[in-house]
């Protein structure tokens, strides 16, 4: 897509990799991307957090995103996790999703090594010159250990027009505002936590990278829509409606809870994710049915 001020607007499903006996689930994976589209969903975002991209085999990385771009054929936008601690990797990365088709790069912050503003600056400075593609920049301090400061993000929006959105999960309203304010108007904030999606669409966020959504596709994205056309009282009514089931999905670490949500759903045949991740305690399992039950509508 062409118009990256478009690109990064609405739903983008932040899809799981199914597994099934420690393999990737290929059919499984392209019954869920059917899901998606069907639900009206504005894009899908690849080797994400919820991907579990950090614990897939190069040659599985590759054959998930070979295999899905195909079955996506352009119906939608499509996302690629590119993110690493290690620069000269990110750019590997970003290189090899642009030449597989990727609409657009998804690119977290550096995390472990604990870089400066400027190391960070650098990072993605040497990334957005190595890539044509638009770039969503990802700010998530509970993972990363740190932050893309408000001030980072402007002087790289300012120095590369390529770097056109901010995936924002710290959980602070405030500085969602900041980011708003201190950027243009085609610059991007996307929320990066289902529970906040609402309150973000309301102080301007342009759309959500959402976990949820692998299961509430229409919901999300009708929350999404009367959002966008100043309806936040009927938007509202979904938010309260689907809010335990946002809490459930950090009741352990994404995307434990999600993948046991699809595999209750029919929609994947596992829950299955890879150590270190581990499955539901039984305290989890027994909230998760209990939301379960009481869901309706993700069909």
């Amino acid at each position: 897509m062409d118009n990256t001020n478009q690109l990064f607007k609405g739903v983008f499903t932040a899809l799981v990799t199914p597994f099934y006996k420690n393999e990737v689930d290929y059919d499984s994976l392209k019954n869920l991307i059917d899901h998606q589209i069907a639900g009206g969903v504005h894009g899908i975002v690849l080797m994400g957090t919820t991907g579990e991209c950090a614990t897939l085999e190069p040659e599985e990385r590759q054959k998930i995103l070979e295999i899905a771009i195909a079955h996506i054929k352009g119906r939608v936008p499509i996302l690629i996790g590119t993110g690493s601690n290690y620069t000269k990797k990110a750019i590997e990365l970003s290189q090899q999703a642009e030449a597989l088709g990727a609409d657009g790069l998804l690119i977290v912050a550096p995390y472990y090594n604990k870089p400066t503003q400027e190391g960070l600056f650098l990072h993605y400075e040497a990334i957005a010159k190595a890539t044509t593609k638009p770039i969503c920049l990802y700010s998530i301090p509970s993972r990363c250990g740190i932050e893309i400061a408000t001030d980072t993000v402007v002087r790289l929006r300012k120095a590369y027009k390529n770097i056109s959105a901010i995936k924002e999960a710290g959980g602070s309203c405030n500085r969602v505002s900041q980011l708003i304010k201190d950027n243009d108007s085609d610059f991007s904030v996307l929320c990066g936590d289902d529970a906040l999606a609402l309150p973000f669409f309301a102080l301007g966020a342009k759309g959500v990278v959402s976990a949820s959504a692998n299961l509430i596709t229409r919901p999300m994205v009708k929350m999404f829509q009367l959002s966008a056309d100043n309806n936040l009282e009927s938007a509202s009514d979904i938010n309260r409606q689907y809010y335990p089931f946002f809490r459930a999905l950090t009741i352990e670490t994404n995307p434990v809870p999600i993948k046991y949500f699809l595999y209750k759903a029919g929609l994947i045949k596992s829950p299955e994710v890879r150590l270190p991740l581990c499955s539901l305690s039984d305290n989890s399992l027994t909230l998760v049915h209990n939301v379960f039950e009481s869901l309706h509508g993700f069909e």
